[in-house]
């Protein structure tokens, strides 16, 4: 059994000459301790009196002599690590409280209130100092280290991280098993202690795949369970402003319940190389006793800094429809325009080449989804396959595949492109980089002007494979930076981007607002891929969600396969009215609907919620949420009186009582409810949904059925 230690034990080592600084947040809910147990730094954190996190090692480890392992950096030995032999020379206290308005978010003005405590350390014998810098806000923790600029501490390579966060019960867990390359797996729901014995259960296989044995990725939700009248403990780790440094994992001791940092390495084995002045990432726990608050804690985006744009006038919401579900759904499309495999970009006339009747990126169709989108209101229309490279990429290591500017002969890009723009619709552009990174930056400059003549404002990218430079991962410290590059380089062309198969985001929305969405992690083409499971999207924003939006691409409305092809037993693990719900309890400034026009079409009257619900908010309400269960959830419109409210479960059938309360009050709203029928079943009849209307106040409640992964959606307009 575990030993809990206590805020008096500290007492009683500060008392054995152990030094120990304490920290408080705002409220006073808070208190972590940081000390120095011979030489080795630990923290600890308390929540309310109780233990959150017990004693548990900072630190990290390096490499020696700054050589690098070309098989495995594990065998070499230690270098001269920063994780001991330190003394405290110098701490330093600030605070801050001030509200910043995000360019695009779930509210108008988020609230960044916290106290901060900064412990300076050196190592005598090295003469090498760091900085243990700690955020306490009335949401949770952050902390970092911090490596100012100094003779005997220049260049460094970080062998790992030995950040713990350590736990003194197990603890229910929602988690997917550590990869370098992915995070596109079900989530799996299990206490600490099982970990181990279910990780080799826990994934299936991916276009790139490099699995971490019994760890896990962050964003981690956990939960202390309890009985009787104690209220359970709701606790999130992840990590904020990963910039310059691998995203990290998190190790698993099933047995004591403790994590430990592991970070993505690069081709050689290497963690990270640090040149000073440099700092870490934030490692962050949240924590509550309600999940709501989780769900609604902006602590990782308060730990990245403000934007550097001085403009962001040219950064907007967008809702989009695509020319890209038909490509998954069967016998409607593919991204390529001919069957010949053994084509090659720049010796290949395809002009000359026999088209295959089945290329979704033509003239004719995409014309199709313009009129759609202009007909109904949307921003803009993705097109998937529109360029030439499609049929000699997949599963080839091939550096140069695409070129981003070289269209298929069926597809026109100045014509389209009037066309749209004279529909008062934007296209939005697609740049699949078969992972090759080294090659999408010699073409981002000629990519992105093309882009611009043609009035593209939005890309969506792709890095589906292996990356190239051979040997790196999608989150090693090189990948970390070539996003960063591409988001560098968009906004000097004023493009946003929304990046596919990329690392998670961790905030940087803040920083780089055209960063507007990313994918990283199991989206709805998996619906047509193997399914998700019906409780995925009520735990996806208790994890992936918590660094940034997600470009989950909901809307399916024909979610029976044998629609497409009489043969097919395939189908989406959803309801329609979940659909509808997904639209409001997931956020996201780039919202898609993912489904063929055609589905809409036989559906107008449960089609008009997407088209009326917003993507940007003013405002935003956790009206009830339980990981792996349900989530409801209130947003009022940026710019708007308008409100909407959405929520979903997951296999299980579920009633809920809608409260209005955070209407305005004297004021009567127009509801307009979109749920699932009677006999609705997400297996067996999951196109059976009621839409009627009601006048509502605040005062009002109104009674929803959700049926198996099911769920419901609301749109209110005050009534003038």
């Amino acid at each position: 059994m575990k030993l809990i230690k206590t805020s008096a034990l500290l007492a009683l080592l500060s008392v054995a000459g152990i030094n120990a600084q304490s920290l408080k947040s705002p409220d006073g809910n808070f208190e972590m301790n940081f000390q120095l147990k011979n030489g080795v730094p630990y923290y600890h954190l308390n929540y309310k009196g109780k233990t959150v996190i017990e004693d548990s090692k900072l630190g990290l480890r390096l490499i020696k002599d700054n050589t690098i392992a070309f098989d495995n950096v594990n065998k070499l030995p230690d270098g001269k690590n920063l994780n001991s032999d330190f003394e405290k020379i110098a701490e330093n206290r600030d605070s801050k409280n001030e509200n910043w308005a995000p360019v695009l978010g779930e509210k108008k003005y988020y609230t960044n209130h916290y106290n901060e405590l900064s412990v300076t350390l050196n190592q005598p014998n090295e003469d090498r100092k760091i900085i243990v810098k700690f955020r306490l806000f009335n949401d949770g923790l952050g902390f970092r280290y911090e490596f100012p600029q100094q003779k005997n501490l220049n260049y460094f390579v970080v062998k790992e991280e030995d950040t713990e966060f350590n736990f003194p019960y197990d603890l229910k867990s929602w988690w997917v098993p550590a990869d370098y390359d992915t995070q596109e797996y079900r989530p799996t729901t299990s206490l600490v202690s099982q970990i181990s014995t279910k990780w080799e259960s826990s994934f299936d296989s991916n276009a790139s795949q490099t699995l971490v044995k019994n760890a896990v990725q962050s964003p981690l939700m956990l939960k202390k369970e309890v009985s009787g009248k104690e209220k359970p403990l709701y606790i999130n780790l992840a990590e904020a402003a990963v910039i310059n440094y691998p995203a990290s994992h998190l190790e698993v001791d099933s047995e004591n319940f403790d994590f430990k940092t592991h970070l993505t390495p690069d081709a050689q084995g290497a963690k990270g190389y640090m040149q000073t002045p440099a700092v870490t990432p934030w490692r962050t726990v949240i924590v509550s006793e309600k999940a709501e608050e989780v769900l609604d804690s902006k602590m990782i985006f308060n730990l990245n800094e403000p934007t550097k744009y001085t403009d962001t006038s040219w950064i907007h919401p967008v809702k989009y429809i695509g020319v890209w579900w038909q490509m998954f759904v069967p016998n409607r499309g593919t991204w390529n325009y001919t069957n010949i495999d053994n084509v090659h970009l720049g010796v290949t006339d395809y002009s000359k080449t026999k088209p295959n009747g089945t290329h979704a990126a033509n003239n004719d169709n995409v014309k199709k989804y313009i009129d759609f989108a202009s007909k109904h209101g949307f921003d803009a229309v993705l097109v998937e396959g529109w360029n030439e490279g499609w049929e000699d990429w997949f599963g080839k290591s091939k550096e140069f595949v695409f070129d981003f500017i070289t269209p298929y002969p069926d597809f026109d890009i100045k014509m389209l492109n009037e066309y749209a723009h004279s529909k008062n619709v934007k296209l939005i552009m697609h740049h699949e980089t078969s992972a090759s990174a080294t090659n999408y930056e010699r073409w981002l400059d000629p990519a992105f002007k093309l882009m611009k003549e043609h009035g593209y404002d939005a890309v969506k990218t792709g890095y589906v494979g292996n990356i190239i430079p051979r040997g790196e991962h999608h989150y090693s410290q090189w990948m970390i930076n070539h996003y960063q590059r591409v988001v560098d380089k968009a906004a000097e062309y004023k493009i946003m981007v929304n990046s596919h198969e990329s690392v998670r985001p961790s905030g940087l929305s803040r920083t780089y607002p055209n960063w507007i969405a990313a994918e990283a992690a199991r989206g709805t083409e998996f619906e047509a891929m193997g399914g998700n499971n019906p409780d995925h999207t009520t735990i996806l924003p208790f994890t992936r969600f918590m660094g940034g939006p997600m470009d989950y691409t909901p809307g399916i409305f024909q979610t029976q396969y044998n629609y497409y092809d009489a043969n097919s037993k395939n189908f989406a693990n959803t309801t329609l009215a979940k659909q509808l719900g997904l639209y409001v309890v997931m956020y996201s400034p780039l919202q898609m609907a993912c489904d063929l026009p055609e589905n809409y079409e036989r559906h107008l009257d449960a089609f008009q919620f997407i088209k009326d619900v917003a993507v940007d908010w003013d405002d935003t309400k956790i009206l009830s949420a339980e990981p792996g269960d349900y989530i409801h959830t209130a947003r009022k419109a940026k710019g708007s009186e308008n409100w909407f409210v959405g929520g979903v479960t997951d296999e299980n059938a579920r009633d809920f009582t809608v409260d209005f309360s955070f209407l305005e009050k004297g004021k009567k709203y127009e509801a307009t409810i979109y749920e699932d029928g009677k006999d609705a079943d997400y297996v067996k009849n999951p196109q059976a949904y009621n839409i009627y209307k009601k006048v509502v106040t605040n005062g009002s409640k109104i009674k929803v059925h959700l049926a198996r992964s099911g769920g419901y959606a609301i749109s209110l307009k005050p009534i003038k």
